[in-house]
């Protein structure tokens, strides 16, 4: 019963960080909507803070098995990349409020940052790997891996998540756009990543 409350808070705060952000979730909300004191959530994280960082923790591990489960799958190139894609899209649909959280946690001047790259490091230095040997077998255009890895995450993260910049520019955060918004950045990955053809290496056709 005990790691079930546990279980409980952890789940309702993961929702609330990653849906209102920090500053706006309260203790006496999260009480509430649970139906337990406020002293219950203390008796298990003695502070606000002290909970968001178990919520960072305990978020952190299911992105490095989504994203681990995806790297066994043993795709090359971009077949990997747009597995990712997929995969992340998924997650915005099914629980926002896990990359809501991320969004959260990267912000400029957020007090975790820290934190949550301490937990993912391993994930980015196997990406980063992945990247640099796909680029080795020509299979990915040559570039800087680590430059490469920010700008996918920064670019796939945001058209997936970020809900009010869709809204402003006229794009429906439904269903249907989701599956537009990640066919056309899919096509967008697809020019920027392939390796480019010369004409050098085009059969002559006679």
């Amino acid at each position: 019963m005990a790691a079930s409350t546990r279980d409980r808070i952890l789940d309702a705060a993961l929702r609330a960080f990653g849906g209102d952000g920090h500053a706006a979730t309260s203790l006496d909300a999260l009480a509430a909507e649970l139906g337990i004191r406020k002293q219950t959530i203390l008796y298990y994280f003695p502070s606000k803070q002290i909970l968001f960082e178990a919520v960072i923790d305990t978020a952190a591990v299911d992105l490095a098995k989504v994203f681990d489960e995806e790297a066994s799958r043993g795709l090359t190139g971009m077949n990997q990349v747009e597995a990712l894609v997929r995969r992340v899209f998924r997650l915005a649909v099914a629980r926002p409020e896990l990359l809501g959280l991320v969004r959260e946690v990267t912000r400029p001047g957020s007090l975790s940052a820290d934190r949550l790259a301490t937990q993912v490091s391993p994930v980015f230095d196997r990406a980063r790997e992945f990247l640099q040997r796909e680029m080795d077998a020509g299979n990915l255009r040559r570039s800087d891996p680590s430059m490469l890895l920010l700008s996918l995450y920064s670019t796939v993260v945001g058209v997936a998540t970020e809900l009010e910049v869709q809204r402003a520019m006229g794009l429906a955060p439904n269903l249907r756009g989701t599956l537009a918004r990640r066919q056309e950045l899919t096509r967008f990955l697809r020019a920027a990543l392939e390796p480019q053809v010369t004409l050098g290496s085009v059969p002559s056709v006679t």
